[in-house]
């Protein structure tokens, strides 16, 4: 891991489609890449586990953006009525919304951009890679439902890593079905003796490192 960077860190309000969504922007001295994370269901940009791992990302110098693809009303009903947690298309076009803007604002539009889902937003990363092919230059899933991602997975061409736990059964057989759908440069890694949320002791550090240079090989690579 490179040394600790100085980071720049602001909240951000941005205006996708009828609503805004919020968002925690953590942007390192001489950035070499952004990674934009799609959260799981019932998860929201202060989950400690996404926390943990931009922060590894910053370390490594790249910038992150924690986003809540739910407004706070929305979530509040999601929690009692999990409506929106599956509704992908809904959650793909919030992130494919952010992704457009981020590439037209001024101080990160140079920046080459990654998308890092976990569960239900693995799936939301998958369909926006697939219909942003040149705005998207990898794709990382933590645990993520990539079949509820459909047809969209023949489209995805950004090189994609599938990060399952070992014991995480049914995700496992989901993933393994998604990396023979999956167009361009794929690859699974199974962290053994990990469960659905990695919450094993190390095994999210794992989850960090897999990522962390999954991202810095392919957004570095891209001019």
């Amino acid at each position: 891991m490179s040394g600790i960077q100085k980071s720049a860190q602001r909240s951000l309000s941005l205006e996708v489609g009828d609503v805004l969504l919020q968002g925690d922007l953590t942007l390192p001295e001489a950035a070499e890449g952004l990674v934009l994370f799609a959260h799981g269901s019932g998860s929201s940009r202060f989950s400690p586990r996404n926390q943990q791992v931009a922060r590894y990302f910053n370390d490594l110098g790249l910038a992150t953006l924690l986003l809540d693809l739910l407004t706070e009303d929305e979530q509040d009903v999601d929690e009692v009525t999990r409506q929106f947690r599956f509704d992908i298309a809904l959650l793909a076009r919030r992130l494919t919304g952010v992704l457009d803007w981020l590439q037209q604002e001024e101080r990160l539009q140079e920046l080459v951009i990654g998308l890092f889902g976990a569960s239900t937003g693995a799936a939301a990363a998958l369909i926006c890679a697939a219909e942003r092919p040149h705005g998207v230059a990898a794709v990382v899933s933590r645990g993520g439902r990539t079949d509820l991602a459909g047809a969209a997975l023949e489209r995805v061409r950004a090189p994609t890593l599938l990060i399952v736990g070992g014991e995480d059964d049914e995700v496992l057989a989901l993933n393994r079905e998604s990396l023979l759908r999956l167009g361009g440069i794929q690859h699974l890694e199974v962290v053994a003796g990990a469960t659905h949320l990695f919450e094993e002791p190390g095994k999210l550090l794992v989850v960090a490192e897999l990522a962390g240079e999954w991202f810095l090989r392919y957004l570095r690579q891209v001019p």
